[in-house]
């Protein structure tokens, strides 16, 4: 049941995360990877993929990480799927979105369930924000692509992980996606 490997992904990514907040709330960023990491383990995934959860954003989102420490601290393969996963921050939102979208019709199997599971956190997360909403514009406000176009580019990529993961988390992907255009109307 206890995996030490896991572990020290989890420590490494509520440290690397330690001063950053989930978009448009109070809530330590660190909730974010470790809820991707439960969605992976309630679908049976892999150790590295359960560690690549926890590591998706340090490179892309914290100063000190970088391929080479994932790849030194958790191995070559946690880090080749978090290399798969890491957008480039020089290039604007759609871009990136368009990007990730793209290559998640390519990325190597557990790099997709690690994308899919990434998705639907940010999914649900964004669902029951706009639940507790009594404005969804305010909501919407803080996405750059506004609500349009962060449901399109949402519908792209989850479009592009079904077929290539477990049902059970695209399906969820696509209902929250649904709910969320019909919160938004």
């Amino acid at each position: 049941m206890f995996d030490i490997d896991i572990e020290r992904a989890l420590r490494a990514a509520v440290l690397a995360h330690a001063d950053q907040t989930r978009k448009g709330s109070d809530l330590p960023y660190a909730t974010h990877p470790a809820h991707v990491a439960l969605i992976l383990a309630r679908v049976g995934a892999s150790t590295n993929a359960i560690q690549a959860g926890l590591l998706h954003d340090v490179v892309e989102d914290c100063d000190d990480w970088t391929g080479e420490r994932v790849a030194s601290e958790f191995g070559d393969d946690v880090a080749a799927i978090v290399a798969e996963l890491t957008e480039e921050k020089g290039k604007t939102w759609e871009e990136r979105k368009l990007t990730a979208a793209s290559k998640a019709e390519t990325i190597s199997a557990e790099g997709a369930l690690v994308k899919a599971a990434d998705q639907l956190h940010n999914l649900s997360t964004l669902l029951e924000a706009l639940r507790e909403a009594e404005d969804p514009a305010v909501v919407w406000a803080g996405f750059k692509g506004g609500r349009d176009e962060t449901i399109r580019m949402a519908r792209l990529l989850v479009a592009a992980l079904s077929g290539r993961c477990d049902p059970r988390v695209t399906g969820a992907s696509e209902e929250a996606l649904d709910e969320i255009q019909s919160l938004s109307s």
